[in-house]
């Protein structure tokens, strides 16, 4: 049977534990993002010791330490879906690329853009009418 231990972090502890699970040789397993009932962020981060699992977490912050230097692509891969997901930033990621949604699906805060169905129908009907008038020589 595993063990769970959660325990509650600043971020100032984000980087020492990194560093000492590493030097332990203990498994980064994975690293969670979440806002909760408050509206606030919630980070956590996930180490193996033996049959024990203990998740690190950081509640209420915008931006946090990378551990993608300790971790390499086990820490960066879910430091950039957080980024892209929840509007986190991670000082030392780098970011200059979108890991899977394209710029025009955000708000600009990290929030997916949602449009409702009847809006799509409408706003394709009127390009498919725009393109059909340009077609046969009229103005749209």
């Amino acid at each position: 049977m595993q063990l769970y231990k959660k325990i509650s972090i600043q971020k100032e502890d984000i980087l020492p534990i990194a560093e000492r699970m590493k030097a332990e040789q203990r498994p980064l397993v994975m690293i969670h993002g979440y806002v909760d009932k408050e509206g606030q962020n919630v980070v956590s981060y996930d180490y193996s010791l033996g049959n024990c699992l203990e998740s690190y977490f950081v509640t209420g912050e915008r931006e946090l330490p990378s551990i993608g230097g300790i971790y390499d692509q086990a820490a960066i891969w879910p430091e950039r879906e957080l980024m892209e997901l929840m509007g986190l930033a991670f000082s030392g990621l780098d970011n200059t690329e979108r890991l899977f949604l394209a710029d025009n699906m955000l708000d600009g805060q990290g929030q997916i853009i949602v449009t409702p169905l009847a809006e799509l129908r409408e706003k394709n009907i009127a390009e498919a009418l725009s393109g059909l008038q340009e077609s046969q020589g009229g103005t749209p």
